[in-house]
């Protein structure tokens, strides 16, 4: 089994990482555009079109799904996308966990870059899976941008001005991107409640092995593989994936990127 992942940067680790305690034994194919980062600034037409450029480089490794591991992603290049490579390879999306965060708890924020904060999109979701709950939008500016640098300083930075947005008594904390997941624990140890966070890649990660009829077998043998596209161009796992966790967790071809970083 052989599944690929697109984003801009390294947001893409969380459903890795997902998928690799799920299937141990799937190949996973990592396509990033560190040439064309961040896509939140772009226009819509730009986001699909370096969308597009990763999708098609990680189909020409013939993976049995693709991930668009991304929300800005998911807004704006979806559709071409699907209609690009489906039947052929499924496109599994990434969207903020909006309905279960509010299906279990009557005070939520979403915590999002500028661009999806208030936007039609993130109010459209909030409409249709709101339930009824009190929802503060929270704008996470830079926050993206410090997680992929793995800056430590602006990433903390990030957070706290985020932190002080977000009303006190919020039950739930939506992470409405992909690499917020990557600092989950700065976040919650900056809140000032015990606020549960929902993520999107566990859900993302269930549903793409749904979609190609595979079971999860977390204990079968850990022997997938690792492919790693950078821009179009074979790479390896980058010093900044390897600052988290989720980046280390992937296995196969981390040993050798590690020793190239130092």
């Amino acid at each position: 089994m052989k599944i690929a992942l697109l984003d801009s940067g390294i947001g893409l680790l969380a459903a890795a990482a997902a998928i690799r305690r799920l299937r141990p034994d799937a190949d996973l194919v990592l396509s990033c555009d560190p040439d064309g980062m961040p896509w939140g600034p772009r226009t819509p037409e730009d986001v699909t079109a370096h969308a597009l450029a990763c999708a098609l480089a990680a189909a020409e490794h013939r993976p049995e799904a693709l991930i668009a591991a991304c929300n800005t992603a998911t807004v704006h290049a979806l559709p071409a996308l699907r209609a690009a490579l489906e039947p052929a390879i499924p496109v599994i999306g990434t969207v903020p966990a909006i309905k279960p965060a509010a299906a279990e708890a009557r005070k939520v924020a979403i915590w999002a870059t500028p661009a999806t904060t208030g936007s039609p999109y993130q109010r459209g979701l909030i409409e249709d899976f709101g339930n009824g709950a009190e929802i503060t939008e929270v704008p996470c500016p830079g926050l993206a941008d410090a997680v992929d640098r793995a800056d430590e300083s602006a990433t903390a930075a990030a957070v706290s001005a985020a932190a002080a947005l977000t009303p006190s008594d919020v039950e739930a904390v939506v992470l409405g991107c992909t690499h917020y997941e990557l600092v989950a624990d700065r976040i919650r140890a900056a809140l000032a409640g015990p606020a549960r966070l929902y993520g999107s890649a566990d859900a993302v990660a269930a549903q793409t092995l749904r979609r190609i009829g595979a079971e999860p077998l977390p204990d079968a043998a850990p022997t997938g593989s690792l492919t790693v596209i950078l821009s179009g161009r074979a790479g390896t796992v980058t010093p900044e994936a390897l600052a988290y966790a989720e980046g280390r967790s992937l296995g196969a071809g981390v040993a050798t990127a590690a020793a190239e970083a130092r």
